[in-house]
């Protein structure tokens, strides 16, 4: 028998028995925007699953590039590998809409896998899914058009947040599309323009979802289906 409706997808989607071995080690915190939950390189040393907000994950060049790969919120968690395998972040994760989350100590889960293998198939299937978003990512920022890349992003963020309404400096939009800083204004301008968005000051508002999906690439849908996929059968 499942969890009752629980806010983060990966702790709904356990047994009850997959719970209780967790529940007794989980904490509740708030998600700060702008905070550097794990940097690039730094072992895993908690999960993270979020009840609301967005988390940012980033992959630094050594020219000084941030490119942003994949997005985690409510329907996931932060660190699913870190419990299988190598500990150790291979990007920055950053709060970009704050929230509510969940932690537990990577040990604990550790201890819970041990004694449940659906759980170390659960972990599994939700690395997979991020995995797959960071791959159609990276195929987008290489061959698809900046409107395009942003109104993905933006219908991504949605989903997460649950919300329309939501703060993203330039910075964070550049490393989200992949783009200059000084190429943000120009983009969200067009979108604007269009009558999807309102931007102003950093304040995003999504006024015309079916706008934004009729300007985003194939990679929306691409990465939701998969996570459908993957989150959702059974195991």
């Amino acid at each position: 028998m499942a969890v009752e409706l629980h806010p983060n997808g990966f702790l709904a989607s356990l047994t009850r028995d997959e719970f209780e071995l967790i529940r007794p080690h989980l904490l509740t915190v708030e998600l700060k925007r702008s905070s550097v939950l794990i940097e690039m390189g730094d072992p895993f040393r908690k999960l993270f699953m979020p009840h609301s907000g967005v988390i940012s994950l980033v992959v630094k060049l050594i020219g000084g590039e941030r490119v942003e790969i994949a997005m985690v919120g409510r329907d996931s968690l932060l660190g699913a590998f870190s419990t299988l395998g190598d500990p150790r972040s291979l990007g920055e994760a950053t709060v970009i809409v704050p929230g509510v989350t969940s932690i537990l100590d990577v040990s604990r889960l550790r201890e819970a896998v041990n004694q449940s293998e659906r759980l170390r198939w659960m972990l599994v299937r939700h690395g997979q899914a991020l995995f797959a978003q960071a791959q159609q990512s990276a195929a987008c920022n290489a061959s698809h058009a900046v409107e395009s890349r942003l109104a993905r992003c933006l219908l991504r963020i949605r989903d997460l947040s649950g919300s329309n309404n939501f703060v993203l400096t330039q910075e964070q939009v550049a490393e989200m599309i992949g783009s200059r800083r000084n190429s943000v204004s120009l983009v969200a301008n067009t979108l604007q323009q269009a009558g999807y968005i309102q931007y102003s000051r950093g304040q995003i508002g999504i006024l015309n979802p079916e706008g934004l999906l009729e300007t985003s690439c194939e990679c929306y849908g691409a990465v939701k289906t998969q996570y459908e996929r993957l989150l959702t059968s059974d195991i």
